[in-house]
């Protein structure tokens, strides 16, 4: 009789460590992965002490547009969609995908350096222009 209990007691126990580890799994997973996702202009409109981790959607400026000599990694002004006045610089180290130039749309997902107020993303996407050519030229008409 004592036996069964003592089983009850350690399944429970099994059962009770097995949840708390996989919702912790799913709770951190989630959080993790949770970004902003925003135009500059919204971005220029947070209170600096808010921007955080984001993931911002632009254009590249041509104007200042500089790449890294010593190592890989790009340095450019990204502009917003519909208000090319408003742009915020972005610092990107890694490799640049062969699409990324002047006037290409980007999503960059990094945090803001409190310091400056520059971006320093970890990830560079640019859009493939032969992916939405098709769908924005029948969209036209």
């Amino acid at each position: 009789m004592t036996r069964t209990k003592s089983n009850k007691i350690v399944y429970l126990v099994a059962l009770f460590l097995f949840l708390g580890g996989l919702g912790w799994l799913v709770l951190s997973g989630i959080s993790e992965d949770s970004v902003y996702f925003l135009n500059v202009s919204e971005a220029l409109a947070l209170e600096p002490a808010k921007r955080e981790q984001a993931r911002l959607f632009g254009s590249v400026d041509a104007a200042d547009l500089r790449a890294d000599a010593q190592s890989l990694g790009v340095s450019f002004n990204l502009l917003d969609k519909f208000d090319h006045s408003k742009s915020i610089r972005v610092n990107y180290r890694g490799a640049v995908p062969d699409t990324f130039k002047p006037g290409a749309e980007v999503i960059v997902e990094g945090r803001f350096d409190k310091a400056d107020g520059a971006f320093t993303a970890n990830t560079l996407i640019t859009k493939c222009p032969s992916k939405y050519k098709k769908k924005s030229e029948e969209a036209q008409g």
